[in-house]
């Protein structure tokens, strides 16, 4: 089960260098997390500082 990103994303970047597979990008406004890529560690939502990242 992948991790996703809510629209409270304020696109700082935060969780995209904390991704150890790289499944984080740059969206249209927010980031986004490919769920196929997605490995399901949790560093992602550690790295938000917003707590715009959960399990899916």
């Amino acid at each position: 089960m992948a991790y996703v990103i809510s629209d409270a994303c304020i696109a700082c970047g935060s969780c995209e260098g904390e991704c150890p597979v790289s499944a984080i990008s740059a969206g249209d406004g927010i980031y986004v997390i490919d769920p196929e890529t997605c490995i399901d560690c949790g560093a992602c939502a550690s790295a938000c500082p917003v707590d715009a990242i959960s399990p899916a």
